[in-house]
């Protein structure tokens, strides 16, 4: 049975950057990123990078295999069955061995040649450095002005600074590395736990691409419960503001009722209108409704956690360079 907080691995053979790599059926992509990324490290010393199959139903793992076969400094993780990017890039961390990680996704929307740059950084002194975007080509205005509003959330809900036109690409120092992989929670998050970590931080602007092929997994619905993880996370704001709409709706009935009170003392008791009443009724009970799912979504993170499952399972890891176990 795999332990729920695995140690990095370590071996004799150290490599100095690792490049985490999550992938669900990217088989397509694969190869163009790995000769991409081979370009983007050439001038760099020791490295490896730690594919993750995050179980694909195409060929993703069979070109995970082939990569490793042509080049030992590719790892392989595969998961016992499809758990979610969030996962996935845990599971990527969990198993590097870098003195510093860098993060990317395999559509070849996040360059690889920006990882220089990004390491640069990290020699200069910083322990975290993020990729911002300064363009978003080929996505909708839909989609950039949801991010853009999310991110603005965030900043004001919570005291977590979630840095804007940012998403996983990035490199962190093993410090940091060694941080994030402490927080096993199970609904994950992990911009959100990247900037609650700390450090010293910086970026590095880029124009973002449109994806070298296949589609985004990422549907507007799973992007709205990766919204919603991310706000029950890192704020209880919902359920304050739960709070305070009760006590505004309280107030407001105190004072309808002290009118009725009150014209009923002067004017007698008129009949009231039952389209009224009921708009009244449906208003108070959608309400209610609405808050009890506020309510849910925070007492069903609680359930979760209280399982304490694992967070994945591992289906086959193979190192890179040298095979050690973990």
């Amino acid at each position: 049975m795999q332990e729920a907080f695995p140690h990095s691995v370590r071996r004799s053979w150290q490599p100095t950057i690792s490049v985490v790599v999550p992938a669900y059926n990217e088989a397509s992509a694969l190869d163009l990123f790995h000769g991409r990324l081979l370009h983007a490290l050439a001038g760099l010393e020791s490295w490896e990078v730690v594919y993750v199959n995050d179980g694909s139903t195409d060929g993703t793992l069979s070109a995970m295999e082939a990569l490793h076969r042509t080049d030992n400094r590719v790892a392989l993780v595969s998961l016992s069955r499809n758990f979610g990017k969030e996962i996935a890039l845990t599971a990527g961390l969990d198993h590097a061995a870098g003195d510093a990680v860098v993060v990317i996704d395999a559509d070849l929307q996040d360059p690889p040649e920006l990882i220089p740059e990004l390491v640069a950084e990290w020699r200069a002194g910083f322990d975290m450095v993020y990729a911002k975007r300064r363009s978003r080509a080929g996505e909708s205005w839909l989609k950039r002005g949801t991010a853009v509003v999310f991110y603005r959330l965030m900043q004001r809900m919570g005291d977590l600074k979630l840095p804007e036109n940012t998403g996983d690409f990035r490199l962190m120092s093993r410090r940091v590395v060694d941080a994030v992989r402490q927080l096993r929670e199970q609904h994950r998050f992990m911009k959100g736990l990247f900037a609650w970590v700390g450090y010293p931080t910086t970026f590095v602007l880029y124009d973002r691409e449109p994806r070298c092929s296949g589609v985004t997994k990422w549907s507007y619905w799973k992007l709205w419960n990766l919204a919603l993880e991310g706000i029950t996370s890192f704020t209880v704001m919902p359920l304050k503001f739960a709070t305070y709409v009760g006590l505004v709706v309280a107030l407001l009935s105190g004072i309808y009722a002290a009118e009725v009170m009150v014209k009923t003392l002067i004017i007698g008791n008129p009949v009231a209108g039952y389209p009224s009443l009921m708009t009244v009724v449906l208003f108070l009970g959608g309400m209610q409704l609405m808050f009890l799912g506020v309510i849910g979504e925070y007492l069903g993170r609680v359930f979760n956690e209280t399982k304490q499952r694992p967070l994945y399972l591992v289906e086959r890891y193979v190192p890179s360079a040298v095979k050690v176990s973990v």
